[in-house]
């Protein structure tokens, strides 16, 4: 018997433990049994959009309720595959639950893929696991910090690909709402070495203030409430809260100066919802960062792609090693707990919170 967290879709905060019998494993299939996954605002970010974006699609849940994507590890606990033995370690995509059975193919010594045939209309980068005896990217040391880092901060890093392709629109500065946010500090991070000469100016809520500034990866913080003091030049805005009310004021603060209006996560549930219409300045746009990773790829080619992702993401993780606490959480029952009370957004972003199921 499996344990699995299911959410109601369009109600979040309604989460429940369903017990799951567990079939036969399936001819050349893997059953993996999980041994932890961070809990972070871009598992609600997988929520809120998840019939948009199709995140639902990876773990299929019953009726209205759907199972939240997590970053984590996995043991092999069974094995009908002659590549996989019981004991061997990976790391990927999972569901919040006890278990997943994969089935494994395009298989090397340091990963494969998923080919479940659910799983194969969604992006490749979420059917791929590393298989840690062979994965370069492995610290037995740093398992935390990939996990509660590792995926925000590839969508921070290719958000200043993105921007750097494009010479950032003629920009100055870069506003980041959320800035409190893994995301937005490994886009800080990233922006802060390789875009030296863009200002990087963080929005947060008043509480969050001296915790962002103590980062360092900010040029200039402020709190919601004081957009009013953003400078108007040509800017570019990442709005990582969904927060329709703090758009509209940057929207309408600097007008016509704000060149590029990028959407990523939605940390604040009431989101988007109130529309963009009628902001002045440009539509926003919604970024995959799957999309721009195999088009970061195709570019730069996947071993310096690869080469550029690590380099930074060893200096981001230098830069923030002492600003984020990890905690870890023990039980199936603390990854439904902690997951509502992220939906609520009363999670203080000093702590990394890890569960083992």
């Amino acid at each position: 018997m499996s344990q699995i967290v299911q959410v109601v879709r369009d109600n979040l905060t309604d989460a429940k433990l369903v017990d799951v019998a567990m079939p036969p494993l399936a001819q050349d299939a893997v059953r993996l049994k999980i041994e932890s996954f961070s809990v972070t605002a871009n598992n609600v970010t997988y929520a809120v959009v998840g019939d948009q974006m199709g995140y639902w699609n990876f773990f299929p849940g019953s009726d209205d309720r759907g199972v939240v994507p997590m970053w984590g590890h996995g043991v092999v606990e069974q094995s009908n595959h002659p590549d996989f033995a019981v004991g061997e370690r990976v790391y990927g995509y999972l569901p919040m639950g006890t278990h997943l059975d994969v089935k494994p193919g395009k298989i090397s010594d340091g990963s494969f893929t998923d080919m479940a045939a659910h799983r194969q209309p969604m992006s490749p980068i979420y059917n791929q696991y590393s298989r840690l005896a062979a994965d370069p990217e492995h610290d037995p040391a740093k398992e935390p910090q990939r996990m509660i880092f590792g995926p925000l901060f590839k969508t921070g890093f290719l958000i200043e690909t993105m921007f750097s392709g494009e010479k950032w629109f003629g920009a100055q500065v870069m506003v980041m709402t959320s800035a409190s946010s893994k995301t937005s500090m490994a886009l800080a991070s990233v922006a802060k070495d390789k875009s030296p000469q863009i200002k990087r100016v963080g929005l947060t809520s008043p509480g969050n203030v001296e915790f962002v500034k103590a980062s360092g990866l900010y040029d200039q913080v402020l709190s919601y409430d004081e957009v009013e003091k953003l400078a108007v030049v040509p800017t570019v805005s990442v709005d990582f809260a969904g927060n329709s009310a703090v758009l509209r004021a940057i929207h309408e603060h600097l007008g016509d100066n704000l060149a590029y209006s990028c959407l990523v996560g939605a940390t604040h549930l009431d989101g988007r919802s109130g529309g963009a219409g009628g902001m002045p300045g440009p539509e926003p746009i919604l970024f995959f960062a799957p999309h721009y990773a195999v088009a970061a790829v195709n570019a730069m080619g996947a071993k310096a792609f690869g080469q550029s992702i690590a380099e930074s993401w060893r200096k981001f993780l230098h830069e923030v090693e002492e600003t984020v606490e990890v905690e870890v959480r023990r039980g199936i029952d603390a990854a439904r707990e902690t997951f509502v009370t992220m939906v609520g957004g009363k999670v203080d972003p000093a702590v990394g919170i890890v569960i083992e199921p």
